[in-house]
């Protein structure tokens, strides 16, 4: 049994904290807004702080999984009520968000300096993995302390992999996510040009599946394309945030993603008809326009 702090109760970050208590460890929540902590904390068993300062005082371990690096930042490091001025002595932070490697280092570097060790360990897999305890878990860090966030990783996630020093985890995800991003733009245009061409497209989708086009976007998306039911388990303005930031590390790197630029340009328009907020299949509705047809 663990005293922990779990700072960010969203989509994600309620349905995996969850699993936290069910291992049986001592669970102290924070959210910006306090009802939803209070409720979350009423529903599952825990405590609720009023701070992150707060939440942090009660754990040796402190989650945190929010949309942004600014909002990481202000979770872990606002004077007087960041949870790094109510950290125990030894205290292990673990940010799940996904944010810009530079800044997960940058966040490192002032935590080190306050006797704080830190991860960075996103996530992969969406609310439904999330809520069965079978995401993928991406974590960079010091061997020793991505090892003493494994038991609490592995009640949240199927797969934990170490990938690296701090920020590796957080390159990792943002490359992972582009070429999902990628990948359901591609399954979208598949789908407008078997409409277009009159391919059955129950008979197409089964056929990419069991062949070389098989995909998890594939899986995942196709259905709610062809529905065009866009309810959210991964917001696209959360994809496109996820793609740009990988493609500001490989211009930083001097390498080129060229497919990700295209898928850029793709949810950028998708956000432009104000379809920031729907799950990134969304997507469709700008590759529907470009071709003049609708699935």
């Amino acid at each position: 049994m663990t005293d922990v702090a779990f700072l960010g109760l969203g989509i994600m970050g309620s349905r995996q904290a969850v699993h936290l208590v069910r291992e049986g460890h001592r669970l102290t929540v924070y959210n910006r807004t306090p009802e939803t902590a209070r409720a979350w904390a009423d529903e599952h068993g825990a405590n609720v702080a009023e701070t992150p300062r707060e939440a942090a005082a009660a754990a040796d371990i402190v989650f945190s999984m929010v949309v942004d690096g600014d909002q990481v930042t202000a979770l872990l490091l606002d004077d007087p009520d960041g949870a790094v001025h109510g950290a125990r002595d030894g205290a292990l932070f673990v940010d799940m968000s996904t944010i810009a490697p530079t800044q997960t280092r940058a966040i490192g570097e002032r935590l080190s300096a306050r006797d704080v060790r830190f991860v960075d360990a996103p996530v992969t897999g969406s609310a439904p993995k999330a809520a069965d305890g079978t995401l993928t878990i991406m974590a960079g860090g010091a061997g020793e302390d991505v090892e003493r966030a494994r038991p609490l990783l592995d009640a949240m996630g199927a797969l934990v992999v170490h990938v690296g020093e701090l920020g590796q985890g957080e390159m990792a995800k943002v490359i992972n996510n582009s070429v999902a991003a990628v990948n359901a733009a591609t399954v979208a245009q598949a789908l407008l040009v078997g409409k277009a061409t009159g391919v059955d497209l129950d008979a197409l989708t089964q056929i990419m599946g069991a062949g070389s086009g098989g995909s998890a976007m594939l899986d995942l998306k196709a259905g709610p394309m062809r529905a065009h039911d866009f309810t959210t388990l991964f917001k696209l303005e959360h994809m496109l945030k996820d793609v740009r930031l990988c493609l500001q590390e490989a211009q930083a790197a001097g390498v080129a993603f060229p497919a990700a630029a295209t898928a850029d340009e793709q949810y950028a328009a998708a956000m432009d008809r104000g379809l920031g907020g729907d799950d990134f299949a969304a997507v469709l509705a700008v590759l529907e326009d470009l071709a003049g047809t609708r699935l």
